[in-house]
């Protein structure tokens, strides 16, 4: 993994809840993210798509440390990031910020539109009075939002606007990273193109770095540098924008691929179409061999007894496929 002018690193990430001994029983382990890697270059945009139960959000809340990391590690810039705690973790969070899913529940509903964009500057002491109150009035207008607008409660705001100020309390601190977790899935279609546009000449303006979650194809191929695609706590694929959506290799990324819906005068080959049948197996009894074989219908008997390892497969190109 070349991790040269790389804003983000993550090394063999692990994320396990459960575990343990009760009082009568042992506790069932869930591997909710299993050993994932990755690194995210300075100013682009690294996506993260999988079906529910990928692993995809518990991923970025570990790189958040909003859940607890079991093992691996997560670099930013220069600091361990994973190996922080209580205070030092405290003065590092202004380096990476969150843009939740739901602007509806992620807003403070009790506090004006100015104090919610300006609480992290105020949390961590970022300035004096006055330059806050600047930095606040120039966020505003940097996210396409009105002056006056400072003074109103989040219910007063449209859902884009909501994900507008999202995005404002994001930027307030300068981070090196901006974590997106299904930014823009609540939004109305339009609505989505909106915020996306935003986001990409916000990223333009200020060489932001961003790590965008979603189980929507056709919103990351709009704003995605490279993507990786989860299955069950792992990338099972993992490539550059275009590679990806023109030269899949992995059944599970073709799979995905071919339930998005096309256009007219679009149409993918339906006679090579991949469905996929049934549901994942359980995180917390995990199947020998390929994760992914009891869905596969191009699996063999040998995938259901090794463990495929994710591998280069052409330039910039990593798939985790016995059969490819």
């Amino acid at each position: 993994m070349n991790t040269r002018n790389s804003a983000l690193v993550v090394e063999d990430l692990k994320v396990h809840f459960g575990g343990g001994r009760g009082l009568f029983t042992t506790k069932p382990t869930v591997h909710a993210v299993d050993g994932v890697s990755f690194s995210v270059p300075a100013g682009a945009t690294f996506g993260i798509v999988g079906e529910s139960g990928s692993g995809k959000t518990t991923t970025a809340l570990a790189i958040m440390r909003l859940v607890p990391v079991t093992a691996g590690r997560v670099t930013l810039g220069n600091t361990v990031i994973s190996e922080l705690d209580k205070e030092d973790l405290r003065a590092a969070r202004r380096q990476f910020q969150i843009v939740f899913q739901d602007p509806y529940s992620s807003l403070d509903p009790r506090k004006r539109a100015g104090e919610i964009v300006r609480e992290p500057l105020d949390l961590m002491q970022i300035g004096t009075r006055a330059e806050r109150d600047a930095k606040v009035a120039d966020l505003f207008e940097q996210v396409g939002l009105r002056p006056e607008q400072r003074a109103l409660f989040p219910h007063q705001f449209s859902g884009g606007q909501r994900q507008r100020l999202g995005l404002a309390r994001a930027l307030s601190t300068e981070p090196d990273l901006i974590v997106c977790d299904e930014p823009v899935s609540a939004l109305d279609v339009a609505i989505q193109a909106q915020i996306l546009n935003l986001m990409a000449r916000l990223q333009r303006d200020l060489g932001l770095t961003y790590l965008f979650i979603s189980h929507d194809l056709g919103v990351v191929q709009h704003i995605c540098d490279e993507i990786a695609v989860m299955y069950l706590g792992q990338i099972v694929e993992q490539a550059d924008r275009v590679t990806l959506f023109t030269n899949p290799q992995h059944p599970y990324t073709k799979a995905l691929l071919a339930a998005v819906p096309m256009v007219h005068g679009n149409k993918r080959d339906r006679r090579n179409r991949i469905r996929l049948k049934g549901d994942p197996p359980s995180p917390v009894n995990l199947p020998k061999g390929c994760r992914f074989a009891s869905r596969c219908p191009m699996a063999e008997p040998r995938c259901h007894q090794e463990v495929p390892e994710l591998r280069e497969i052409g330039a910039g190109h990593k798939g985790a496929c016995l059969l490819i």
